[in-house]
């Protein structure tokens, strides 16, 4: 209540945020010189690739690359360009500012891209490639997103926020002239007024504009109450533009219903080439602009759907399934030079791949081993390009390497960058093992280890099990950096993906279908237990973390059991109903992850609440969220904390400041600091004794 006098004691009970910034002490390098263990301090030396765009004749990709910045404590990026014969690299876009979307013309003389060189504001500029002149073409308000070439090189179309007036409420008295006021009231009517990306929400709404691609007036082609985004795709002959959005009355409350559209440029007509429940996005016209690729599917309200790559005729006739038989997620299509063929990527089991699909149907997988551009954990990912002579440019990577960039012709692939050779080639890092697990019900889980850097065989270590999120995603072989400062810090780390993991098909992920968390926890433990039986993990020092949906799982693990000496909920959901009515997707999860609203079934949103079993944990739990976090709110985790408080568990509350959901980990030092707080929670309950 307010005013009310907190004696000593409660005061001391009530500071509840602690955020750990001092690495733990086996990590840090020792007195006598530097260590060859993977620390804190390396994540500012870390750089990974993104983003790569092959030229059309194949002979260069311009990419994004993350370096990290120790002095601004960001991951800054900058675009580099290398010649796929020699693999000589030079930088594009390297100097003060952020630089992103590089995007080659028709004709492979002109790069363009979007950067705040020039200012705080984005703005996109075109290089031209003999003179290596760069310009800026736009003075834009908002930042330009899904830039896209005209065929004939004359324009550039692009997606932009345009603000709106938006809802008035009263009139506010006239402020004396040098007078400082409070800020104005702030006023929401959006059924999504936050999102964990952007924040609180300003009205207004994405439309699509057209330049001049040697600079001018920009045009804007899309208007109205409704938004209207990338990617974007040209007819061959340049009259139109096709784009996917929701486009009727409901959008805000049918957040899966978007469509393909047609936009003529003369006119600003907008045509309706789809017409089904369900997403159809993602629209790539090919070569000869009789036909279009997109992806979707048919809303089944399910917790996970394929996304399946369908053609159709450029007037939205003749729709025809490609990939029904295929039963992975697909995107990101782009059409062979010859129109014969579709290359999309798509994870399968635990790894990212390229595939190249005819017209009839068949598929072939053309690259695996892509890598994304998260360094944190192992989650999948990556991107790719293609050229018109069939060569790819990909993001590659490994357990022990961050995104590369790598050229694939004729299904052999050559790396051509190294971007971290000259830190992690002198470290010792934790070799990532796959183990075998069978569950409960004789189903296989796929499950990676990895061992701490010192490790011999036959010895056992401290297991942290480190649960991904989604829970619709999937982790794999791939560079992780709490994985690896784990590791360095003398524990196995275990990598699952239970049941509701992406990259297996629609059946295994919608096994937690309205049961969720539910079986999945048994997965777990059964990889837990594989872990000890293959004779790795010390069965009396285990501990648990895990962040989102992990933190969901973390919480409902130590409800149901004590095997864990402790343990490390990251960002949970804790009550699904209020989790439900405060997040940034309020239509989408209550309607596709229980199929009601709290108020219509209390129950089945309490029954899978963590919150629910807090009566029962006794083991020593760390909460951690950060400040700013918009989609598993930090009422979540905070509530969490004190009913942990309430019942007497070991807790505390670590609150990384300004980071959102996503961005927990985007700034280096924030990452080490949360990773390091996180060991010394688990080394408070860590017996030392090796155990062989």
């Amino acid at each position: 209540m307010p005013g009310l006098p907190l004696g000593p004691t409660l005061r001391r009970l009530c500071v509840v945020a602690l955020l750990m910034t001092a690495p733990a002490t086996a990590l840090a390098a020792p007195a006598e010189g530097p260590t060859t263990l993977f620390t804190p301090h390396d994540l500012f030396s870390l750089q990974v690739a993104s983003d790569p765009q092959i030229s059309p004749d194949g002979s260069r990709i311009a990419y994004v690359r993350r370096s990290g910045d120790i002095m601004t404590d960001r991951m800054r990026p900058t675009l580099w360009l290398i010649d796929t014969r020699t693999g000589k690299e030079m930088p594009i876009a390297a100097g003060p500012g952020a630089h992103s979307q590089p995007r080659w013309s028709p004709d492979g003389s002109r790069l363009a891209y979007v950067s705040t060189a020039e200012g705080d504001t984005p703005q996109l500029f075109v290089r031209w490639m003999d003179s290596g002149e760069s310009v800026r073409i736009t003075g834009l308000p908002n930042s330009p997103s899904g830039i896209a070439w005209s065929p004939d090189g004359r324009r550039i179309a692009y997606s932009m926020f345009v603000p709106d007036e938006g809802l008035k409420l009263g009139k506010p008295a006239e402020k004396p002239e040098g007078a400082t006021w409070a800020e104005p009231l702030e006023i929401h009517t959006a059924v999504t007024y936050r999102t964990d990306e952007q924040g609180y929400l300003k009205p207004g709404y994405d439309h699509i504009f057209v330049v001049p691609a040697e600079g001018g007036a920009p045009r804007q082609l899309t208007f109205g109450a409704v938004n209207n985004g990338g990617p974007l795709s040209w007819s061959p002959d340049g009259s139109t533009i096709y784009f996917s959005g929701n486009r009727t009355p409901e959008w805000e409350r049918e957040p899966l219903d978007s469509e393909v559209f047609a936009l003529d440029i003369e006119s600003g007509a907008v045509a309706t080439l789809t017409d089904r429940e369900g997403p159809d996005s993602s629209p790539a016209v090919s070569p000869d602009g009789s036909r279009i690729a997109y992806v979707g599917f048919d809303d089944q309200k399910l917790g996970y759907q394929n996304s399946i790559l369908y053609v159709m005729d450029r007037d939205g006739s003749n729709r025809r399934v490609l990939t029904a038989d295929l039963d992975r997620s697909v995107g990101s299509p782009a059409w062979a030079a010859n129109g014969r063929s579709i290359y999309v990527d798509y994870d399968d089991e635990g790894v990212t791949k390229v595939a190249r699909v005819s017209l009839d149907g068949s598929v072939r997988t053309v690259a695996q081993g892509l890598s994304g551009s998260s360094l944190d954990r192992p989650y999948t990912g990556g991107s790719f390009s293609v050229a018109d002579n069939g060569a790819l440019a990909i993001t590659s990577g490994s357990a022990t390497r961050p995104a590369n960039i790598s050229l694939v012709r004729g299904g052999e692939a050559r790396q051509l960058t190294r971007l971290n050779a000259s830190l992690l080639d002198h470290k010792r890092l934790g070799e990532v093992i796959e183990i075998p697990v069978t569950s409960f019900d004789g189903r296989e889980v796929d499950a990676w280890l990895t061992l701490p850097p010192t490790h011999v065989e036959g010895q056992r270590h401290p297991l942290i099990l480190e649960i991904h999120g989604g829970p619709f995603s999937a982790y794999g072989p791939h560079f992780s950096t709490d994985n690896q400062l784990y590791a360095a810090s003398g524990y196995a780390v275990l990598s699952v993906n239970p049941r509701g993991s992406t990259s297996y098909g629609a059946e295994f992920a919608n096994l937690i279908h309205h049961a969720y968390p539910g079986r999945d926890y048994d997965d777990l433990m059964a990889s837990v237990d594989a872990a000890i039986a293959g004779g790795y993990v010390d069965p009396d020092q285990l501990f648990v973390t895990g962040g989102s949906g992990g933190g969901v799982l973390t919480a409902w693990i130590i409800g149901k059991t004590d095997r864990f000496k402790a343990a490390a909920t990251q960002k949970p959901v804790i009550d699904w109903a209020s989790f439900a009515l405060t997040a940034d997707g309020p239509f989408f999860f209550s309607e596709y992850w229980f199929g009601e609203y709290p108020w219509e079934d209390p129950q089945a949103f309490w029954s899978r609440s963590p919150l629910s079993l807090v009566g029962n944990v006794k083991t020593p739990t760390l909460v951690v969220v950060g400040s700013e976090d918009y989609r598993t709110p930090v009422s979540e985790a905070e509530q969490y904390y004190t009913a942990l408080q309430l019942v007497g568990v070991p807790t505390a509350l670590v609150k990384v400041p300004g980071a959102s959901h996503g961005g927990i980990a985007a700034r280096p030092s924030q990452s080490g600091a949360k990773a390091s707080a996180i060991l010394a929670w688990f080394d408070k309950y860590r017996n030392r004794a090796a155990t062989k």
